[in-house]
């Protein structure tokens, strides 16, 4: 009796109505009250009371149905027995699946029906009063749906709990549990209007219980209902962790959960990865909805929101900024949806307010909020730069000389961003200093290394390096110090090929030696954890040059800061005791192994490129052993470099300060290659000289291009065109004059005075331009065969007294000389004939004339070789040759004066010169020169015939020289040459001729 009443009050509620509309709508028969307790009791004992047996699952089923459609009373224990019926189900289905592949046969297809019912009466009450029904029936689904993954998940049949798509056919062809996922699915569009947290409360429950196994039930809801899910699933997570954080106060540092304060996070991490594969885009919206709506001002609730939102409790809007850290710190992909624009969207106002924000929360949980932040920062998989510049920019302290376009953030921002950037740049150093490397510090402790920890913002940096630079090299206040810090560390952790590609980038990228000296503070501190560093770089660079990675200004200032580096050397071994160690030394040594790859860029097509080539190769130490062909690409350079310098000197004018450097850095340049081997000093002065006789040359030393004769090449841009043709003349002479019967033919050869024989001026260079090219021509000679390494004697003890000339070097210019003016001399020719025979040799001779007037360097050259005796006598065809010319124009000469014939009686002077300075002649021959401007020139004829006389008479052979030790020199005993009055004679003839002009002279001409 007490039972009966127990059930006619809860027949009087909400759910009873609902019932009976549900029977008046499907006509279903309506139970007595005898027939209710009947059922009831059944339902309790399990046992048919009218036939005293045992249900079967079945029956047991289908009076827990009855009792469901009649008394509403009993929905939670109706329910309870429920699970059991689903779980037979989902038993016998995967038992099936397992043994014959078919799971719609047998017992399952009998309670396929009962759960067809009770899906069916459910959906009808969730229909007709969803706020009595939906939230207990949502639970209940969930919930059982959660067991059931979780207790046949070790089921053979059952896939990975990775494998979503798999799990996720495979439970949706199950009936039992496709009615659960139906039903839940009409509980939460019922509830979306006025509770969906509760919902969405019991999802996130019993995916904390459940997860993974219950991931493919997230999958499938939230694909259903993204954006509900999305949306409500960060509320009441935000509402889960604002109320466990007011017990425990701080927050997840680095991903690990301490005491389990926020249970609901990683459920709430685990929904949104789930839909982040397709939802992406939403979610991503919504984070950042969440975060500016927690920083805007607040505002009171209107009648129309929703009791449940988050935006209307200050205490959840103050904890949702710590949330999505927390979301982002344990979920990398939800933190790399959002970080590309929150880097965009914190612009000064919401920098305001997110600063106004965080003054309100204690020291100790913003310092774990700052931490967090630097945490995943640096787990961050993309966007690092941006982030880092946008910390850069925000913490760099205004400039009062520069002034930008954006107003300078507020103060408590600034020191803020500066704070959060020195905890970053720490905590990057504990990371890059503390990872696991099997490689360093113990390799032999273990067989298999743990591979190093990979840190993705440094990862991404990797790709930054070369914008990093620049940005270092700005040099602005702080923002240097803390790029050139992550800089080092970013070359730590990249290892060699990193901090090669940073050094290279500074050496290329700076302007000035304060820009300079973050290269060296760069590597002297990855000097001690790296080696080979310098040699690295360098070989960087030179791959860079060979594919044209540079433009003309980058190469030309990477080249001018390696010249730079290398130029403190001397001051390093001054200022240092251990030189060796310094980055100037090991920079000369490693670009000394690249000579042969920086001597192309001798010849760029850019001046200043090549000028700065020229500086880094005199300064740079010569290779301590290099292939002759390396050497022989580099003596080409440098000596078609020097040309080049000359000739850009001459153009640019006086206002070439850089083109005289480059003079000067040239003459160096092979003054030193000359003297590091005497191949090179070979290569060298062969080389020097065919330049000089080169005719692109030619009038960089006053000459003139001569043709294969040695002939002058007259200018044709000034020859009148006359329009005469001889074969239009020759074809109507023919015509006009008849010669048949003879056997002459004749010829119009045109008229005199118009024929081809008239020669335009060309136009002369500059006397001044052409003097200083001569001179430096013959310093850079001098030097090059004055190297007291080769010389085999020592220096001079007077240091003002110039070196001496080796005698080996003058004998290389000697010979080059005679291969290039007149290559059919035999190298034996070193004797003389007597004067009458040289008409023999007419046509060779008037070549050699023609040689040295188109070339007036070749006097200068001669010079040097008459002082490296016994060079001289090499050119002793030259200087016959030469002689012989001067003879015949003197005795053909009818001037009266010598003077009138400036450039022969220049040659004679100057051949005459040369042969007493390289001591073919004695010195009583070897001063007739004086006296040629003062004499006719049968008189020069005479004195030049009597020079003729003595060197034929007394060969110029070298082994007439004998080197004397204390001189350094080779020289020549005249007195075991016989009696020179005879050829004396002549010279006192003519001086008694002209004593009135030659009184002065008579002294030297004295025996």
């Amino acid at each position: 009796m007490l039972r009966e009443q127990a059930m006619s009050v809860a027949f009087d509620g909400s759910p009873l109505n609902a019932m009976q509309s549900s029977h008046t709508h499907t006509q279903l028969p309506v139970l007595s009250g005898q027939e209710l307790s009947q059922e009831i009791k059944s339902f309790i004992s399990g046992v048919d009371t009218l036939q005293g047996r045992k249900l079967s699952v079945r029956e047991h089923a289908r009076c827990a149905v009855r009792l469901l459609r009649s008394v509403p009373a009993c929905r939670g224990a109706v329910l309870e027995h429920l699970r059991g019926v689903y779980d037979e189900h989902v038993s016998v289905f995967l038992h099936h699946l397992e043994t014959e592949g078919n799971g719609s046969s047998g017992l399952s297809s009998n309670l396929e029906d009962i759960i067809q019912e009770v899906h069916g009466v459910l959906s009808e009450f969730i229909r007709l009063n969803p706020r009595a029904w939906a939230p207990l029936v949502s639970s209940w689904a969930v919930d059982l749906l959660g067991q059931l993954s979780s207790k046949h998940a070790g089921r053979r049949v059952a896939p990975h709990s990775s494998s979503l798509n798999e799990l996720l056919q495979l439970w949706m062809s199950c009936a039992a549990t496709r009615s659960l996922m139906e039903a839940y699915s009409q509980c939460l569009a019922a509830m979306l209007a006025w509770c969906p947290d509760a919902c969405v409360d019991a999802l996130l429950d019993t995916s904390v219980q459940h997860s993974p196994h219950f991931d493919w039930v997230v999958a499938h809801i939230g694909s259903a209902f993204p954006g509900t899910i999305i949306s409500r699933v960060l509320a009441c997570g935000l509402k889960d962790f604002c109320s466990h954080g007011t017990k425990d106060q701080g927050l997840l540092v680095n991903g690990v959960d301490k005491g389990s304060r926020v249970p609901k996070i990683g459920s709430v991490v685990g929904i949104l990865g789930h839909l982040a594969a397709h939802h992406s885009d939403s979610i991503r919206k919504e984070l950042l909805r969440m975060f500016q709506e927690s920083l805007s001002p607040s505002s009171p609730m209107s009648p129309t929101s929703s009791s449940t939102s988050w935006e209307g409790s200050p205490q959840l809007r103050r904890a949702a900024v710590p949330f999505l850290l927390q979301l982002a710190a344990m979920s990398p992909n939800l933190f790399g949806a959002v970080s590309a624009e929150l880097v965009d969207l914190l612009r000064p106002p919401i920098l305001l307010q997110l600063h106004s924000l965080l003054q309100g929360i204690p020291r100790e949980e913003l310092d774990n909020m700052l931490s967090l932040a630097v945490h995943l920062i640096c787990q961050s998989p993309s966007g690092g730069a941006r982030v880092l510049r946008f910390l850069a920019d925000t913490a760099t302290p205004a400039s009062v000389i520069i002034s930008g376009p954006t107003p300078s953030p507020h103060e408590g921002v600034r020191e803020g961003c500066d704070s959060l950037l020195q905890m970053l740049l720490l905590h990057l150093h504990k990371l890059v200093y503390n990872r696991s490397d099997g490689a360093d510090g113990h390799p032999h402790h273990s067989a298999s290394p743990q591979p190093p920890m990979v840190i993705p913002f440094l990862e991404e940096l990797q790709t930054h390096v070369g914008e990093l630079c620049a940005e270092t090299l700005r040099l602005e206040r702080k923002r240097h110090l803390w790029l050139h810090q992550l800089l080092c560390l970013l070359s730590v952790y990249g290892g060699p090929s990193v901090a090669t590609e940073a050094l290279c980038q500074l050496l290329t990228q700076a302007r000035n030696p304060e820009e300079l000296a973050l290269a060296w503070q760069l590597h002297n501190t990855l000097s001690s954890c790296m080696a080979g560093l310098i040699p690295a770089a360098v070989a960087h660079c030179v791959a860079q040059i060979h594919t044209h990675t540079l433009g003309p200004r980058q190469l030309r200032q990477l080249l001018l800061n390696l010249a730079t580096v290398i130029q403190s050397q001397d001051e390093d071994r001054r200022g240092t005791p251990d030189a060796q160690s310094t980055m100037a030394v090991q920079m000369g040594s490693a670009v000394s192994v690249h000579l042969h790859d920086f001597s192309p860029l001798l010849l760029h097509g850019d001046p200043a490129v090549s000028h700065a080539a020229v500086r880094l190769l005199s300064a740079s130490p010569l290779p301590r052993a290099a292939t002759p062909a390396h050497l022989l690409l580099l003596s080409r350079a440098a000596v078609a470099h020097f040309f080049f310098a000359l000739r850009r000197r001459g153009e640019v004018g006086k206002d070439g300060g850089q083109a005289a450097e480059a003079v000067s850095c040239s003459v160096a340049l092979l003054s030193r290659f000359a003297a590091y081997s005497p191949f090179t000093l070979k290569a060298v002065l062969q080389q020097l000289v065919e330049g000089v006789l080169h005719k692109g040359n030619a009038g960089l030393f006053g000459g003139q291009i001569a043709d294969m004769s040695g002939a002058p090449v007259p200018s044709q841009s000034g020859s009148p065109d006359l329009g005469a043709s001889l074969l239009d003349i020759n074809c109507r002479f023919g015509t006009t004059v008849n010669f048949s019967g003879s056997v002459w033919s004749v010829f119009h050869a045109g008229v005199i005075g118009k024929g081809l024989k008239m020669r335009t001026a060309s136009p002369q260079p500059d006397p001044s331009g052409v003097t200083l090219n001569i001179q430096t021509l013959l310093t850079v000679v001098v030097q090059c065969c004055s190297s007291s390494g080769l010389n085999g004697s020592r220096p001079p003890a007077d240091p003002d007294e110039p070196p001496p000339i080796n005698a080996e070097a003058a004998k290389v210019v000697a010979v080059t000389l005679v291969e290039n003016v007149c290559p059919d001399v035999a190298n034996g020719e070193l004797s003389w004939p007597p004067e009458e025979h040289a008409r023999t040799t007419v046509e060779r001779d008037i070549h050699i004339r023609r040689c040295f007037e188109a070339h007036p360097a070749l006097f200068t050259l001669l010079q040097v070789v008459a002082a490296g005796r016994p060079a001289l006598c090499y050119c002793s065809a030259l200087l016959r040759g030469l002689l012989a010319t001067l003879l015949a124009h003197w005795e053909a000469s009818r001037e009266a004066s010598s003077t009138d014939s400036p450039w022969h009686l220049r040659a004679s002077c100057l051949l005459v010169f040369c042969m007493g300075e390289g001591q073919l002649l004695p010195p009583v021959l070897a001063n007739v020169h004086e006296a040629f401007s003062h004499l006719a020139p049968f008189e020069v004829r005479l004195l030049l015939l009597a020079v003729w006389e003595y060197v034929r008479a007394n060969g110029p052979m070298p082994q007439k020289f004998v080197f004397n030790p204390d001189k350094g020199l080779f020289c020549r005993d005249f007195s075991r040459d016989g009696d020179v009055a005879r050829y004396v004679s002549p010279i006192h003839s003519v001086l008694h001729k002209n004593i009135d002009r030659l009184g002065h002279l008579c002294w030297r001409f004295q025996l």
